[in-house]
């Protein structure tokens, strides 16, 4: 079976991870904290040493790691094990280029970079039901496709390296806006004399639903600042830094992102 090695422990990656080694792949572990590694003692997984061990003991390695400076950091550590033939598949939501900017680092080991973010959370992953969207060589999308697919379906192809990340920034943006309006629709109903709750169920089943309303029907929009408020900063940042490279108007998007931000705290620099 393929050798895997993954990096990123956290809410989304560990999850991410545990379906890799329950589907029986043999799975190399590598994390900054050790305590990270604690959860998978026993499941057969091997814990590396360090990041270039890792690469070395592995023949399709995924990164889940929060932001593009961990990325190219982890990439870095990497380098000196990574074999020929290699694909790394950047599960982290970054921009664009921090993919282009590895993919031209590993090249010079033989190695393939795609980017591979997810959307659905860690229950998601534990049902195989992640969302994967795929930017980069077809080819070596097919070989770690049987990986994938022991955490996601569907497994979408967007096209070149980074356009993955392209799909996932604009879906976190809209994600954003549709908190806002979510909570503003039940804050309306409210003020019309609704119960929230009664109405966020009626929404739930109507031509309105969202997954963002269920997010926010209870506690509303602010209380997710310190949940997920730094995430969403992040990639709005970069969908809007993109937008701006390319001269395309986010429009609405952007302005509705902005205000949602700013309530959980979060406002632009």
């Amino acid at each position: 079976m393929i050798r895997v090695g993954f990096v990123g422990l956290g809410s989304q990656g560990g999850p991410m991870a545990q379906r890799i080694i329950t589907a029986g792949y043999p799975t190399t572990l590598w994390a900054r904290r050790a305590e990270s590694l604690e959860p998978y003692a026993g499941t057969g997984a091997t814990f590396a040493g360090s990041p270039a061990e890792l690469a070395a003991n592995s023949e399709v390695i995924g990164v889940c790691v929060l932001a593009d400076r961990d990325v190219d950091e982890v990439v870095a550590a990497m380098l000196p094990g990574i074999a020929r033939g290699t694909v790394l598949a950047v599960h982290s939501t970054v921009h664009p280029a921090t993919c282009r900017r590895v993919a031209d680092a590993v090249a010079e080991r033989g190695a393939t970079v795609i980017d591979a973010p997810v959307s659905g959370g860690g229950m998601a992953a534990a049902a195989r039901a992640l969302l994967v969207m795929v930017g980069g060589d077809a080819a070596a999308l097919e070989r770690c496709r049987p990986v994938f697919e022991t955490f996601g379906d569907p497994i979408v192809h967007l096209g070149p390296l980074g356009t993955g990340q392209l799909a996932k920034l604009v879906n976190n943006l809209l994600f954003t806006t549709q908190l806002g309006t979510g909570d503003a629709a039940l804050r309306l109903g409210e003020a019309l004399g609704l119960d929230r709750a009664a109405l966020a169920s009626v929404l739930g089943r109507g031509s309105g639903n969202s997954y963002a309303l269920g997010v926010v029907a209870g506690s509303g929009v602010e209380p997710l600042g310190a949940v997920a408020g730094g995430t969403l900063r992040k990639d709005v940042d970069i969908v809007n830094a993109i937008a701006a490279e390319r001269a395309v108007a986010p429009g609405s998007l952007a302005v509705l992102a902005e205000e949602v931000l700013s309530r959980m705290g979060y406002p632009s620099a």
